[in-house]
């Protein structure tokens, strides 16, 4: 079940106050009505597929529609820009190690916001509360060059045992196509 459209407010009793309810007040609403007819589906963490899918957070990828994929199928691991980060080796070298993926797929996409931040992000931070984030941005100018500098560093991480099949892309999000990047540029 996915989370409907966004609702219209529904019109209140004259005199009374409209409750108030949060984004995650009706999250948990929908988590109930789903859960009510939820039926466990006797499935192992291991992805069926083998596969891991490393993408970026952008609300606009719908990842299980646009690659034909189905619940049990993947891992799907997210972050802004879709960028491999040691956080990214982490996750991937357990989904490996532990639970028997094979391969990665990793995804760019066009009118990602990281093509319009800089370093500068995290100085402006630090200025404004007072503490030097613990991270890079990770911001990039050229997507197909970031998806090389991310194929790259899964293919070469110590931690990995499988590094032979790893391809990335950009996803178009006027199109909805992939476009796949050749690491050699």
């Amino acid at each position: 079940m996915s989370i409907p459209a966004r609702q219209q407010p529904q019109p209140q009793p004259a005199g009374s106050e409209p409750a108030e309810s949060s984004v995650i007040d009706r999250l948990v609403e929908h988590n109930a009505e789903y859960a009510a007819a939820f039926t466990d589906p006797g499935m192992d963490a291991r992805p069926v597929l083998k596969v891991a899918v490393v993408a970026c957070m952008d609300a606009r990828l719908d990842l299980h529609a646009a690659l034909g994929l189905e619940l049990g199928d993947c891992h799907t691991i997210r972050n802004a820009g879709g960028v491999v980060t040691d956080d990214i080796i982490r996750s991937l070298t357990i989904s490996q190690r532990a639970l028997g993926t094979r391969s990665v797929v990793l995804i760019h996409h066009t009118g990602c916001g990281l093509l319009n931040l800089t370093e500068d992000f995290r100085h402006e931070l630090e200025a404004e509360v007072g503490q030097r984030p613990s991270w890079a941005v990770e911001a990039f100018k050229d997507l197909d060059q970031d998806v090389r500098q991310s194929m790259q560093r899964v293919r070469t991480s110590p931690f990995l045992p499988h590094t032979d099949d790893v391809r990335g892309f950009v996803f178009d999000v006027t199109t909805g196509l992939l476009r796949e990047i050749d690491p050699r540029g």
